[in-house]
C-alpha cells in the first residue's frame, strides 16, 4: 500500500475539458459536483482506500517568521496557493496504477451543465509515509 496526494487545481493545471469557473455554475450544478465528490470518498472509505480530504476556502495569507516571534504577514510576488489549489485528498491504495485510476475518475466529477469537468489532477507519492493497511 502507499499513500498518494490528489490535488485539486483552480489554475496552474492544463484546463480542463469543461473549464467553466464554479463562480458561473448554477447552484444545483456545484450540489451536483460536492455529490460527486462526496460519493467517491464514501466508496473509498467503503474499501479502505480513503485517508482525508478537504476543500480549501479562497482566502488564506503567506506568513513569515521575521525572528524575535514576530511572523509577519506578506503577499508578496508569490504564487498563492490560494489561488492555485481547490481541494484535496489522500488516498491509501496498492500502487501507483491504483493512484492513476481513483483521479481519473474524480476528474470526472460533473460541473457546468452537469458534463463531466475531465479536469487535471496532481497525484503525488506521500514522502516517508507508512501504510494505514498492512497484509
Amino acid at each position: 500500500m502507499a499513500k498518494y496526494l490528489l490535488l485539486k487545481h483552480y489554475r496552474g493545471a492544463p484546463a480542463a475539458v469543461n473549464d467553466v469557473p464554479m463562480d458561473r455554475w448554477t447552484p444545483e450544478e456545484v450540489d451536483a459536483h460536492i455529490r460527486y465528490m462526496t460519493d467517491f470518498a464514501d466508496r473509498l472509505r467503503g474499501t479502505g482506500e480513503f485517508v482525508a480530504e478537504a476543500a480549501l476556502a479562497p482566502d488564506g495569507l503567506w506568513i513569515r517568521s521575521d525572528g524575535e516571534g514576530r511572523p509577519p504577514v506578506t503577499d508578496g510576488p508569490f504564487a498563492e496557493t490560494k489561488d492555485l489549489i481547490a481541494g484535496w485528498m489522500i488516498i491509501d491504495v496498492d500502487g501507483r496504477e491504483r493512484a492513476i485510476e481513483l483521479a481519473g475518475e474524480l476528474s470526472a466529477a460533473p460541473g457546468k451543465g452537469g458534463e463531466p469537468i475531465h479536469e487535471w489532477l496532481e497525484v503525488r507519492p506521500l514522502y516517508g509515509e507508512p501504510p494505514l493497511v498492512t497484509e
